[in-house]
């Protein structure tokens, strides 16, 4: 490959694939051992719930949450496409456009709110301003994006062995310096607040879910689903669930309105100076996280704009959607004001709405109704095969959307269940199973076997020309 990566949405041709599906555990462990996972562990802690059952909140969460996102993964070798492209047989052409720019709108938060984490590590760290911390970090994310799929997946397997040893040595120096015993004993239970952190967890691994075979896309298609799957959930639920922990234990051990001012303390009570090691470590994910992001949003908004007016695919499209996705996310986080650990608590609970009803159909008409046997070509038809607007998907989607509601908890709004529950939210296992559930009736009369008989013709000399 060139230095530069020069393919964007298109499909990875079968003599182009490379890589070793051991290479996805870095990945997703890097993923999510990173300071936003860190505060996302302390929610439930900042707001009274104590050490053991925020615990196990976090550990059921991330099981549920990464479960899903890596059943993601494993289409990306079998399809050879971005997630986002993946999401047209279900939705349609134009339909797609719906979770499309809901997937935008999660990277340029999650961005924004990385931006400032960084900028407040930083501040903690060498007492630089803010604004411009922000403007350079994300610059130099950027520049990673930019680069592509091959800087991303080495910088994350250099880092995930550096994080792992300080991860190590934080976990054995806890033992140290805290009385894990008192720690952990066992509170009153505060089901909503569990319930918080239950779901905060399961949201934030299951928000990879929208870009996650993006990473996978480019392993042989031999590799297979289970493989991919497996590597990838050890990767996510190991990086996500200790990093979360930690979070956790440092909130409680270590209280501080700054998560990351709590994390110094902690280490640095272990032995001198192991606060900033352990600080940049957890900067250096930051970043690479951010690549991510940015390498992510900039393939769902080519997505976006090729569904309405389709463009040449390649470098220059990919590099210029970067930057606006760049532009964006810099002037959110520039703006953004108050507890950045507040506002991720909130982030969190409105992608756990957005995001179920859209990964149930995915993975049901995925695993259970074409079972991974699709047409490349006529996803980048807009009158082809799976149409415009599929209304099997989009009546599903809003099906499973409107039965969450009553389960909602917001600050704008709460449903009348979750009044009921004292204040818990449990939409989330809710939507899933009636958005699949739906799916799967409304799939009953699909007539696949003519749909199937059009895929041989459609998708010859596709490892030889390109899909448009």
């Amino acid at each position: 490959m060139a230095l530069v990566e020069t393919r964007s949405i298109d499909y990875i041709p079968l003599a182009e694939r490379k890589g070793e599906v051991r290479h996805l555990w870095p990945v997703w462990f890097m993923g999510d051992a990173h300071l936003a996972t860190l505060a996302t562990g302390a929610i439930s802690v900042a707001g009274g719930l104590d050490l053991f059952w925020s615990s196990l909140a976090v550990i059921g969460g991330c099981v549920l949450g990464t479960v899903l996102m890596a059943l993601h993964c494993s289409q990306g070798p079998h399809l050879g496409l971005p997630q986002m492209i993946q999401s047209r047989p279900q939705f349609g052409y134009l339909g797609a456009l719906l979770v499309w720019i809901v997937a935008l709108v999660t990277y340029i938060g999650f961005n924004a709110l990385n931006q400032s984490l960084a900028a407040s590590t930083v501040k903690e760290l060498v007492g630089l301003p803010e604004g411009p911390t922000i403007i350079i970090f994300a610059v130099v994310a950027a520049i990673v994006a930019g680069v592509g799929y091959d800087l991303i997946h080495k910088a994350q397997r250099l880092l995930a062995y550096l994080m792992l040893a300080v991860l190590a040595v934080y976990t054995v120096g806890l033992f140290k310096v805290v009385d894990l015993t008192a720690l952990l004993r066992p509170g009153a239970f505060m089901p909503t607040l569990f319930l918080v952190q239950f779901f905060a967890s399961a949201g934030y691994q299951l928000s990879w879910s929208i870009y996650v075979s993006d990473y996978s896309r480019y392993l042989p298609r031999e590799v297979g689903i289970r493989a991919s799957f497996l590597w990838t959930f050890c990767g996510a639920f190991i990086g996500g669930t200790w990093m979360m922990l930690v979070g956790a234990f440092a909130g409680a051990a270590f209280a501080d309105a700054d998560i990351v001012v709590a994390l110094r303390h902690s280490a640095d009570a272990m032995f001198g100076g192991f606060g900033v090691i352990m600080l940049v470590s957890s900067f250096g994910g930051l970043v690479t996280i951010t690549s991510l992001n940015l390498y992510g949003s900039s393939l769902t908004l080519l997505s976006v704009i090729d569904s309405v007016r389709p463009i040449r695919l390649g470098v220059a499209s990919r590099m210029m959607a970067l930057a606006v996705v760049l532009a964006t996310s810099l002037a959110l986080s520039l703006a953004m004001g108050g507890n950045v650990l507040h506002g991720l608590e909130a982030f969190l609970g409105v992608l756990v709405y957005l995001f179920t009803p859209w990964t149930a159909i995915n993975l049901a008409d995925f695993f259970f109704v074409r079972k991974g046997r699709y047409s490349i070509r006529a996803m980048f038809m807009a009158n082809g095969l799976y149409g415009r607007w599929n209304w099997r998907g989009l009546t599903s989607y809003a099906v499973g959307f409107i039965a969450m509601i009553p389960f909602f908890k917001t600050e704008l709004y709460v449903g009348p269940i979750a009044k009921a529950l004292g204040g818990a939210d449990i939409s989330m296992l809710i939507g899933l199973p009636i958005s699949a559930a739906v799916y799967l009736l409304l799939c009953r009369n699909l007539d696949l076997a003519a749909e199937l008989a059009q895929i041989p013709a459609l998708d010859r000399n596709l490892e030889t020309e390109p899909v448009r």
